[in-house]
């Protein structure tokens, strides 16, 4: 059965920009959605390309101080300044550029409960280290944390899924619902003695009525698609069962792909196209369908676009050849000045080990299948 997808999208997008020099490169947002039509992704009469718009301050509200809300918006007029302790720097705009971000989250979770579309996407979002008063890691405004506050309080949802597979841990989000029981929030990233934020071990599961709902899988350095995805498997589907949520919302952070500028995983589009096809599943089996896919991180502008296009296509169940068309390889020569990638689909770095971080993700998983009460209720 194929499925309607709403695609946020609009070269605005790429106004969220720290400037020349600064890792998180807004080209990498283009390249994606230009590898997506040129892969024909848009020519399926199911798929919606929609513009985004800019949240309102009453939305954003719904996560951040009305303090810092006030700080991004004297900040964002002068174009100066830190937002944080040093990797956020403030540009003229930036409120904007961050509210659209959120807003096209909105505009995708909208969509979903709407009945416009089955499933969502916005490659913009996945702002996810961002605290209700600061920013922290590249992000200003935490789209997804607005997001399960929006669901709440518009829909009345009770029961919402965040699955995080950046390589660098979702404080943001996991910190700003850590005693809300209403967020599962599942979070596999590279372990934090090696990787900001430091946050993220399996002792960190939530505190009062939040107790057992939040679930951290820290993964070593180099660890690749096998132990990934058996941890995964482990983990995954006998919490979403367990909790039955209403609504799942997916980061998918190209960042824990192989070869990227800031993490050390070795991961490749496989994980990424299993991990999307079994939160789709789970998706239609618990919570009618309801998944919305954000971006995240990612430094390597060609991993990026792939893996983006990847989880789009999966979503959408849009069977894709892997061949890269040509006039997208010179599109990215010319715009990122690095060779692109003759696949659509990546495979592991010559020196992979399979074998490696196996056993850490096995003591992971046993020791959460110890404190979390739903892995002994769930079904796998």
């Amino acid at each position: 059965m194929s499925h309607r997808l709403a695609y946020i999208y609009s070269d605005d997008f790429l106004k969220y920009d720290f400037g020349p020099g600064h890792p998180l490169t807004p080209i990498r947002l283009k390249l994606t959605y230009e590898l997506s039509r040129a892969k024909g992704l848009f020519d399926d009469q199911r798929i919606s390309v929609i513009p985004p718009r800019v949240a309102s301050e009453d939305e954003v509200r719904l996560f951040h101080t009305e303090e810092y809300i006030s700080l991004v918006k004297r900040m964002s007029k002068s174009g100066h300044g830190l937002l944080d302790l040093g990797d956020t720097p403030a540009f003229k705009g930036v409120y904007e550029a961050s509210a659209m971000a959120v807003g096209a989250t909105l505009d995708a979770v909208d969509a979903v409960m709407n009945g416009r579309a089955d499933h969502g996407v916005n490659i913009s979002g996945g702002l996810h280290h961002a605290h209700e008063d600061r920013a922290s890691g590249f992000c200003v405004f935490n789209d997804p944390a607005v997001a399960v506050a929006y669901l709440k309080k518009k829909y009345g949802l009770s029961r919402i899924m965040y699955f995080d597979m950046d390589a660098h841990h979702g404080d943001g989000v996991m910190y700003g619902f850590y005693t809300d029981a209403g967020v599962l929030d599942v979070d596999f990233h590279e372990d934090g003695r090696f990787l900001f934020p430091g946050t993220g071990f399996t002792f960190e599961t939530g505190e009062k009525a939040g107790e057992g709902f939040k679930a951290n899988i820290p993964v070593p350095p180099g660890t690749g698609d096998e132990p990934y995805l058996t941890g995964f498997k482990e983990i995954v589907p006998a919490l979403v069962r367990a909790y039955r949520p209403e609504f799942i919302i997916a980061q998918c952070g190209a960042d824990s792909h192989t070869d990227d500028l800031l993490a050390h995983l070795q991961l490749t589009t496989r994980a990424y196209e299993e991990n999307i096809t079994t939160l789709h599943k789970l998706a239609h089996e618990v919570a009618s369908g309801r998944i919305v896919a954000v971006g995240g991180g990612g430094y390597n502008p060609a991993n990026v676009a792939r893996c983006w296009t990847v989880v789009a296509a999966t979503l959408s169940e849009s069977h894709m050849t892997n061949e890269v068309p040509n006039e997208w390889k010179s599109y990215f020569r010319r715009v990122a000045s690095m060779t692109p990638p003759d696949t659509l689909r990546s495979e592991p770095p010559r020196d992979y080990d399979p074998e490696r971080g196996a056993e850490e993700i096995r003591r992971s998983v046993e020791d959460l299948r110890k404190r979390i009460p739903l892995l002994s209720s769930g079904k796998s």
